[in-house]
């Protein structure tokens, strides 16, 4: 044996005597695993960007093995675009910021302008010609998909869903002050498909991976969204 080898035993000995964990400990389990929190299901995804800055960053879709003691192992990844004002946390974001909100948030229900890809186990809701996410703080509709648009919701103040043909492709309803709506902290916030470039606060993928995430997804297994930065007040791991 060389020497060199016997001081890295030595070493790492010292490490386990001392408390310290290494190299292949903690520090080096999956993502999920050094959540605070990952929605009590047994499929993750994850969205991290490297600053609150940034405008790109991964995607990662994850699956726990085993039930709730099991290890989580990734099932898929890809390049994810994010607000082209950035990320700022959840709890605070104002609306009309392009910013994208970080935390951790369930997928209430699919949808699409084109079909579901073969498969897909979620909801997937047709985007018809008169399909509108109403995005009005001062409508009763507020955040929510509607058919047709609502007297009290202003087509200024809404997206005519049909219109994004290559972003709503395919999408995922992200539950970003969804369930309890707050005005003023934002709506229509999804995961879908890449347009030209940064997003208006959504989490976007290329088309193919969309179509893969869909075809993985199983809504009896709670699949959740988390959205963070690499680490600071915003990281990934405190949600």
């Amino acid at each position: 044996m060389r020497p060199g080898v016997v001081a890295v035993l030595v070493s790492a000995a010292s490490l386990l005597l001392l408390g310290a964990a290494p190299a292949d400990g903690p520090a080096a389990a999956p993502l999920p695993a050094r959540m605070a929190d990952t929605g009590g299901g047994s499929q993750l995804i994850t969205a991290v960007a490297p600053d609150t800055g940034s405008t790109t960053g991964t995607v990662t879709w994850w699956d726990r093995e085993g039930g709730g003691d099991g290890r989580w192992v990734a099932a898929g990844s890809a390049p994810a675009r994010f607000g082209s004002g950035g990320l700022t946390d959840g709890a605070t974001r104002v609306q009309g910021t392009d910013t994208t909100p970080t935390g951790l948030y369930d997928l209430p229900y699919a949808f699409g302008i084109e079909p579901a890809p073969r498969g897909t186990a979620y909801r997937y809701r047709p985007v018809r010609e008169d399909s509108w996410w109403c995005q009005d703080n001062a409508s009763r509709s507020y955040n929510r998909w509607t058919e047709p648009r609502p007297a009290d919701c202003r087509a200024t103040e809404a997206e005519h869903l049909i219109t994004y043909s290559a972003q709503y492709a395919h999408a995922l309803v992200v539950g970003f002050n969804y369930h309890r709506p707050v005005r003023g902290r934002g709506a229509g916030i999804f995961l879908h498909v890449d347009g030209r470039g940064a997003t208006a606060g959504c989490v976007s993928v290329p088309k193919e991976a969309m179509r893969r995430i869909l075809r993985w997804a199983e809504p009896g297994e709670r699949p959740h969204l988390a959205i963070g930065t690499s680490d600071g007040a915003t990281g990934i791991t405190r949600y």
